[in-house]
């Protein structure tokens, strides 16, 4: 039987089959070794097949991994020099993003994008708690955001307590497979809840001492929002580390700096330094954003994504 992963729960996974009834699966041995990179070798969003498991009635075997349309990967923080995919077969990938409490950086929101575009899956930036911001930080936000879609990136202000701005979002997202991800305590939970009732996904005031969130989801999971319409829910993410992507490529996954490629006088130019290059000419001209520019370095040098 064929069926889609729907949670994963370490060494079992619940499988949503064809007949729509849902499964509990474990995994042959043998996949973890044909993945020897990825932690997690099964995935929420992944299209598999199972069979029954001669040894307990009630449980599945996932026999095969069918092959996936995309996913969103990062390193993984458990296992050194292995990759970690968050979720696959996505149609929409969504960061959530804060101003405060907990604060996302320029940097982390533009790592996320890179992720997304080395796999070519549309992304959108959700700002939430915007009823916590004054009128002036409301501006500058909006003004901020406008750089993004003005990349071709969808932007989207909420809060997430506010039914006619959830119900706007769920619009957004209908008939696809949306990916919701961000750190802990920017309200992904809060929203999944509001979109899905019957959810009843798990949340956590914010942390006084850190301003960073508990962390409440601890498993990826995927709901169904309404016909042809699921979400994934995935745990929050304190830095996001690049997976799978080369540092020769990494200029390919900024869209700004794509259309300048060929341009430069050096084939291998790195954007750096080098004489003629074309990227950094548009940066000195103002045509390529500071914080932008900076997160390509950042990337590039291999830096973390604090900032």
């Amino acid at each position: 039987m064929q069926g889609t992963v729907t949670k994963s729960m370490g060494l079992w996974y619940l499988v949503e089959g064809a007949d729509g009834a849902s499964y509990q699966c474990r995994l042959k041995g043998k996949f973890k070794l044909e993945n020897k990179k990825i932690s997690n070798p099964v995935a929420v969003g992944d299209k598999v097949e199972m069979i029954e498991d001669d040894g307990n009635a009630e449980a599945w075997i996932i026999s095969k991994i069918l092959p996936r349309e995309n996913y969103i990967i990062r390193t993984s923080p458990k296992k050194k020099g292995h990759g970690h995919i968050i979720a696959s077969n996505i149609d929409l990938a969504v960061i959530v993003a804060t101003v405060a409490n907990p604060r996302t950086s320029l940097g982390f929101i533009d790592r996320f994008l890179v992720t997304a575009e080395a796999f070519r899956i549309p992304a959108m930036i959700l700002c939430n708690k915007i009823d916590l911001l004054s009128e002036e930080e409301l501006v500058g936000l909006k003004e901020k955001m406008n750089e993004y879609e003005a990349l071709s990136y969808q932007t989207g202000f909420i809060s997430a307590l506010n039914p006619d701005d959830i119900n706007r979002f769920k619009k957004s997202i209908a008939n696809q497979t949306t990916l919701i991800s961000g750190h802990s305590g920017v309200g992904k939970s809060t929203i999944v809840n509001q979109l899905i009732p019957d959810a009843e996904q798990k949340t956590s005031e914010i942390s006084e001492f850190s301003e960073k969130g508990i962390h409440t989801t601890t498993f990826a999971e995927r709901f169904k929002v309404s016909n042809n319409s699921y979400i994934i829910d995935t745990p929050g993410i304190k830095e996001l580390g690049l997976a799978e992507i080369e540092k020769d490529e990494l200029s390919h996954y900024f869209p700004e700096l794509r259309e300048l490629l060929g341009q430069c006088k050096f084939n291998n130019c790195t954007h750096t330094h080098e004489p003629g290059c074309a990227i950094a000419e548009a940066y000195e001209q103002g045509e390529i954003s500071q914080s932008r520019y900076d997160s390509y370095l950042s990337m590039l040098l291999g830096d973390d994504n604090r900032r």
